[in-house]
């Protein structure tokens, strides 16, 4: 093999592409670009460093020599000119590549298609798949109250049932006091004795918490 011919002559050894950073946070020397000026006017380096452009122009990069790299990477700012919401905005669309995104989930769209296809197919004892109208809002749950015996006892005196609302307690209770008051009935003895059940159960109920 001869090689003294013109062709080996031509043949340059280069860096490998991003390799060779410097501690000065640089971009790799480019071997491939002999003869290219560093972009600063004035300048007569060699500019086989390269340096993005900024925002809007992606893929695009400025020439430097090692020197003046190192001040432009020192003041390059990607978000310069962009508000703080816009700054934001843009690092959340980063998390996703800034490709759009659907919402999944049991409140995405697909999701209530998936249960309404699904609910009519098999058995769903447990309701994985929803029934009825999948836009209606959820309904409440009715709370239940296990009532005592002592509770029992104290709506039966006040003449009223079980569960009762806190203003028909109270209502009920104002209507018997004055309806049993002694001042009322004449001193009767008997009045007085059924005014103090009515209190002593509007007082059970009362600590209860249903009034």
């Amino acid at each position: 093999m001869d090689f003294s011919g013109k062709e080996y002559d031509r043949i340059r050894a280069s860096r490998r592409k991003g390799s060779g950073r410097g501690r000065d946070g640089g971009g790799a020397a480019d071997t491939s670009v002999i003869g290219r000026e560093c972009a600063v006017p004035g300048c007569t380096e060699e500019g086989a460093y390269r340096a993005p452009k900024g925002r809007g122009k992606e893929g695009q990069y400025f020439w430097f020599c090692l020197d003046h790299v190192r001040e432009y990477n020192k003041t390059y700012n990607y978000f310069d000119g962009m508000t703080d919401d816009d700054v934001l905005a843009y690092q959340r669309d980063a998390i996703t590549g800034h490709r759009p995104t659907q919402p999944i989930g049991v409140r995405g769209r697909k999701a209530r298609a998936a249960r309404n296809t699904w609910s009519g197919m098999i058995d769903d004892p447990f309701g994985l798949f929803g029934q009825g109208d999948p836009h209606a809002a959820p309904q409440p749950e009715q709370e239940t109250r296990r009532i005592s015996a002592a509770d029992r006892h104290a709506f039966e005196v006040m003449g009223l049932e079980p569960g009762a609302s806190r203003e028909a307690i109270k209502s009920r209770y104002k209507t018997l006091v004055k309806r049993h008051h002694p001042d009322a009935n004449q001193g009767d003895r008997s009045s007085e004795d059924r005014l103090r059940s009515i209190i002593n159960a509007y007082n059970v109920l009362r600590r209860a918490g249903y009034c």
